[in-house]
């Protein structure tokens, strides 16, 4: 068996398959159907300082491969996953990442000072690039200045490995992940969704209650693979993939783009074991190709 083996900064996975934030609730919910000790990490669902009720309904619709959700960061609050989830997930045996948003530097800086107090999570996702919240996040992810100024806040707070998850609804990503290492980001995430909407015909009505929503989905991994590749040519920190994984070739795709990791986030939704089938099928082509360690295909693509 190959070593799949990889480190995210300080954060050591036994493989580099994750969950994507939003898409494994907090992973208690997969436990019937896989043993989520087998993967590398989950990151639990958006959380922000205060409760957020969500968008109205309707807040997700079906595209072609993919889908369209503007759920709008729905959930109890840092207090709550403090007191009523994190007690519940402490003795899971895999890396437990908290993704972190707010609509102020000062929301999202407390929140990660909460979380840094959790010895049993070891890193944070900074989600600078939702698209569904209408005040912050998706402003902070779009400018290089805004994003170095919201890592800086929380770097100065948070001790721990700090991932920046960065939106693709950019002119050049590769910008904004380097003002994201330069304030100090352990590692950078991407592509979250990109913006896209739906229209129902019949009634000439937006389909979502938003009109607007994040699209993910195998549609989306084209474009998700040309940033990542761009982006780890432009940085010296790890990149985590995603966007579009739906099987391991994808996840091998990612990382021979230049990942170190990667996130699978709708392909939960379709066939709930898809994460442990995922890291399987990488540990079965790393022996195909001679390969020892998964380390050897990270940026292995001959251009």
């Amino acid at each position: 068996m190959a070593d799949l083996s990889v480190n995210i900064g300080e954060l050591m996975m036994k493989n580099p398959v994750m969950t994507a934030s939003g898409t494994f609730g907090y992973g208690e919910e997969f436990a019937d159907f896989i043993d989520i000790a087998r993967i590398g990490g989950i990151i639990v669902k958006g959380t922000t300082l205060h409760k957020r009720e969500g968008n109205p309904y309707p807040r997700m619709a079906e595209t072609p491969s993919g889908m369209l959700n503007a759920v709008g960061l729905q959930n109890k609050g840092v207090k709550y996953f403090v007191e009523h989830i994190y007690p519940r997930l402490k003795g899971v045996d895999t890396n437990i990442l908290v993704n972190v948003s707010g609509s102020t530097i000062d929301e999202y800086v407390n929140t990660a000072e909460i979380i840094n107090e959790l010895d049993k999570i070891p890193a944070i996702e900074l989600n600078i690039s939702c698209p569904n919240v209408k005040q912050g996040g998706m402003s902070f992810g779009v400018s290089p200045q805004c994003a170095s100024e919201v890592v800086k806040a929380v770097r100065a707070v948070y001790k721990k490995t700090l991932i920046v998850k960065l939106s693709p609804n950019v002119t050049d990503i590769t910008e904004i992940a380097r003002a994201a290492e330069g304030a100090g980001a352990d590692s950078v995430s991407l592509i979250n969704t990109l913006l896209g909407m739906a229209i129902d015909a019949e009634h000439r009505r937006p389909v979502l209650s938003t009109v607007t929503g994040g699209l993910s989905g195998p549609a989306v991994k084209p474009i998700a693979l040309r940033m990542v590749w761009q982006v780890a040519k432009a940085v010296n920190i790890p990149v985590i993939g995603l966007g579009g994984i739906m099987d391991w070739k994808d996840a091998v795709e990612f990382m021979l783009a230049g990942a170190s990791a990667v996130q699978i986030g709708t392909a939960n939704f379709i066939d709930p074991t898809i994460t442990t089938q995922v890291v399987d099928g990488m540990n079965n082509y790393l022996e195909r190709h001679g390969c020892k360690s998964v380390k050897e295909i990270i940026g292995a693509l001959e251009v």
